[in-house]
């Protein structure tokens, strides 16, 4: 007798065992989906990711305006939406607003201005009577609210490879541009600003 109880009962401790492993390969699957599902979104968010950088270093980005030299045109803290791709299969040209790095500061600084351009390669650039002239001629410049109030400049012919940019704020000292630091070479160029982007009611193209 004691025999067969003990017999049922190594039956029942079996029985019992293989039921209760009966969920460990529903749980596995489960942990092996999520696992799968967990790669899948990292996967997505690294090519994000990559995607975003290289649009960031070749296509476009956003930069912000600091300062008055821009002025009426552009207005302190405003975000521009700078196309960086347009120069690999073009060339700047006169009106273009641009980012450039300063120029005479070091490769570690980054320090960049926001500036128009106002003299390409081979003009004559001329300031004098308060007055912008390119090539001999008076230059017709809707954006400015003024007269230039600096003093005379020039006359300098740009050479190959360089770009005249000036600010459009023409009040005196108001901007740190080509009279200061002459024709910029275009690898200081570093894309064109296409649009205001915020503050929203100022989103327009420039």
């Amino acid at each position: 007798m004691l025999n067969r109880k003990h017999s049922k009962s190594k039956s029942a401790q079996t029985h019992s065992s293989v039921e209760g492993s009966s969920h460990s390969p529903l749980q596995a699957e489960t942990k092996f989906s999520l696992l799968a599902e967990l790669l899948d979104w990292t996967k997505t968010l690294v090519i994000a990711f990559a995607v975003v950088m290289l649009l960031h270093f070749f296509v476009f980005n956003l930069s912000k305006v600091e300062g008055h030299s821009m002025e009426p045109t552009l207005t302190q803290h405003e975000w521009l939406f700078v196309n960086k791709f347009v120069y690999l299969f073009g060339k700047p040209g006169i009106g273009d607003v641009v980012i450039l790095k300063e120029p005479n500061t070091s490769d570690k600084e980054k320090k960049y201005l926001v500036k128009r351009i106002v003299g390409i390669p081979g003009d004559r650039i001329e300031v004098h009577d308060q007055r912008l002239y390119r090539n001999g001629e008076l230059m017709d410049e809707p954006y400015t609210d003024s007269l230039i109030e600096d003093m005379s400049y020039g006359p300098e012919v740009i050479l190959a490879g360089h770009y005249f940019v000036m600010g459009d704020n023409r009040h005196s000292r108001a901007s740190l541009d080509s009279r200061s630091f002459h024709a910029v070479p275009e690898e200081l160029l570093r894309g064109r600003a296409e649009f205001i982007v915020w503050p929203y009611k100022m989103i327009r193209a420039l």
